[in-house]
């Protein structure tokens, strides 16, 4: 099978510089890298359950060890009022978190 794109004169020539750079063929780069971006796709897809529940459970600790620390109790009813907060936001957590990473910026303490 063959895979066919349209590139500008610059656009190829700035990808045959790349290819070059990196001592590998045009075809075998662009076979590389599609099938890279489809398979890493794939895993992105299934692995956002679990990093959401990594998340979870990160908010989870950050949130109740602080005031632990402190010295403060923590009622059973604060708990679970916790939990429902995790819940409800982990997902965006989670998803915010993969967005920084992308950007390239780090977390602040």
């Amino acid at each position: 099978m063959t895979l066919n794109t349209k590139l500008t004169e610059l656009e190829f020539a700035e990808v045959e510089r790349f290819c070059e750079s990196r001592n590998a063929g045009f075809g075998e780069w662009v076979r590389e890298v599609v099938l890279r971006e489809v398979r890493e796709s794939e895993n992105r897809t299934g692995t956002a359950p679990l990093f959401g529940e990594i998340t979870g459970l990160r908010l989870l600790l950050i949130n109740t060890l602080e005031p632990l620390l402190r010295g403060e109790k923590m009622t059973p009813e604060q708990f679970k009022e916790m939990l429902r907060y995790v819940k409800t936001n982990k997902r965006k957590a989670a998803a915010d978190m993969l967005a920084s990473y992308a950007e390239g910026t780090t977390e602040q303490p």
